[in-house]
């Protein structure tokens, strides 16, 4: 720097960086106002920001990682900077969330770290760890996140994002529409739509086929029945509905952004569809009920039990509970029609899959349903479907062996105390393994036994606390009744009308997230059956 002529500084005219250090003397020129930081002194600073970046990440897992006896929560030694896990799980998310589970196995109870897109994740394996995790629902603790994603698509009164005493009144109303009546109504509907979707799959030109696709068609279709039967009368407006929620669950597998033209945006504008039409279900329902009518679906049951608690909350001189509004009956009935949908459809692809692979255990579901059926045509009654001892046993232990919906992440609002020598930092994703939990205590857990659910052996009874399909707590399935029926009608019917082999390859014992699971592949020949087989 020099004097000028009024006595003040100014730069010298050095045309490079008079300290020899371009990063710096580019900085010190912002500074002072003097030259623009070149090309290579940009480049400098950001490469050396970013290397620290990645260096402070490392080191603030590592600090995550800590115990309180020394010792570190197993997972990755190092981080891979900015993106941690995240293509991999994209790439191949059955080899990463088995390589978390793996890690889970050097800790006790088993738990385990890892990273996604810079955010602390943590894979929790220990059945009562599991339990405990998913019971809290507390806002100032921990609550049940779903895709980024989720609240555009599914919307923000849906039911898996409430908590507190509005959450445990609705729960509480919605016992009603799974009684015994209800469930017999349900079955009447879920028998015609298996039989009719059957006898399309048997129409289609011979051939082996992915049968994904054509179990997901049913079961949005038994969906639709059940929980909305006449007020989906008119068919552009079923077609309509029927595409808006395949463009919702396509949403879930796509990039979190909700621009025009992208999946998400077609879910959202999907959710919006389907919200106009339950509402004006809704309002039919009610003014069915109102006229002395007997229930026919799910809604009907549903605005019955809203009417008597409207009617309740008058006599009392309280305002109706939140949840009898006919838009949030419609909020309500999205969150039925989702949960039901995939979950149930990855089963119904377990069913066949699981049944050609094992054709003893498919001989004595068929042995039992012409016991129990001696015509097959004849639709199957509630007290029949009681009957199916072992076809229920068959389903039960499908749902163990493969539950469909693998974990259920939760996020920490608070450092969480998961044991002793751990708590969990607040900001972790938490993602409690059923998928592992259904695996513990079970005798020979990893083979396919479906007598572990007899009445003689009652597996599913003394290791209950680790039959975590359905989920536990605040959030656990109140549809679970219904589910069950659905995948022994399902094998009931299309054991007496098909028979069916699977072509197996390299990958059909691996598992695809789509988001629930499915087999990798799950390529069906399927044909009739021919009578007195």
């Amino acid at each position: 720097m020099a004097l000028n002529g009024t006595g003040g500084l100014e730069a010298d005219s050095v045309g490079s960086a008079a300290t020899g250090v371009p990063l710096l003397d580019g900085l010190v020129g912002l500074a002072g106002g003097g030259s623009a930081i070149t090309a290579s002194s940009l480049l400098l600073y950001a490469s050396a920001a970013t290397g620290a970046y990645a260096l402070w990440e490392q080191l603030r897992f590592r600090m995550a990682r800590q115990r309180k006896d020394g010792k570190l929560v197993p997972g990755p030694d190092r981080v891979t900077p900015f993106i941690g896990g995240l293509v991999e799980m994209v790439l191949d998310p059955f080899s990463f969330w088995e390589k978390q589970k793996d890690a889970c196995n050097v800790s006790s109870p088993g738990y385990s770290y890892n990273s996604l897109a810079g955010k602390m994740i943590m894979t929790v394996t220990d059945a009562d760890k599991c339990r405990e995790l998913m019971a809290v629902n507390d806002p100032q603790r921990m609550l049940m996140v779903l895709h980024p994603s989720a609240k555009t698509i599914l919307g923000a009164n849906n039911l898996a994002f409430m908590h507190g005493p509005g959450h445990k009144a609705i729960r509480k109303s919605f016992l009603s529409l799974f009684t015994r009546k209800a469930l017999s109504t349900y079955t009447q509907a879920q028998d015609g739509v298996i039989r009719s979707h059957l006898a399309r799959w048997l129409q289609l030109e011979p051939g082996t086929r992915e049968i994904r696709e054509h179990c997901r068609d049913l079961n949005q279709a038994t969906s639709q029945d059940v929980f909305l039967g006449p007020y989906l009368d008119d068919p552009l407006v079923r077609a309509t509905f029927s595409q808006s929620y395949t463009d919702m669950t396509d949403g879930f597998l796509a990039f979190p952004v909700c621009l025009p033209g992208t999946a998400v945006w077609r879910a959202r504008k999907g959710r919006l569809y389907i919200f106009k039409v339950l509402k004006m279900a809704a309002t039919r329902a009610r003014e069915h009920i109102k006229g002395g009518n007997e229930p026919r679906c799910l809604m009907d049951f549903w605005a019955q039990k809203c009417l008597e608690e409207i009617a309740e909350a008058e006599a009392e001189g309280l305002p109706p509970p939140d949840h009898t509004t006919v838009a949030r009956m419609a909020d309500a009935m999205i969150d039925f029609l989702f949960a039901s949908q995939d979950a149930s459809t990855a089963s119904l692809v377990w069913c066949l899959t699981l049944m050609a692979d094992h054709p003893d255990m498919l001989q004595r579901v068929r042995e039992e349903q012409l016991r129990l059926r001696p015509d097959p045509s004849h639709q199957i009654s509630a007290e029949v479907l009681g009957e199916m001892t072992y076809t229920r046993q068959v389903v039960k232990e499908i749902l163990r062996y493969r539950a469909p919906a693998p974990m259920v992440p939760q996020m920490a609002y608070t450092d969480y105390p998961l044991t002793p020598e751990y708590s969990i930092p607040r900001g972790t994703l938490v993602f409690p393994s059923i998928n592992a939990a259904n695996m513990q205590g079970f005798p020979d857990a990893q083979r396919f036994d479906p007598d572990r659910m007899s009445p003689e052996r009652k597996e599913d009874i003394t290791h209950a606390k680790n039959f975590l399909t359905f989920g536990y707590g605040p959030h656990y399935c109140v549809g679970k009744e219904y589910a069950i029926n659905q995948l022994v009608l399902f094998l009931a019917i299309t054991a007496l009308e098909c028979d069916w082999t699977r072509t197996r390859t390299p990958e059909s014992d691996k598992m695809k997230y789509l988001p629930t699971i499915y087999p990798h592949d799950s390529l069906i020949f399927i044909k009739p059956r021919l009578p007195a087989q």
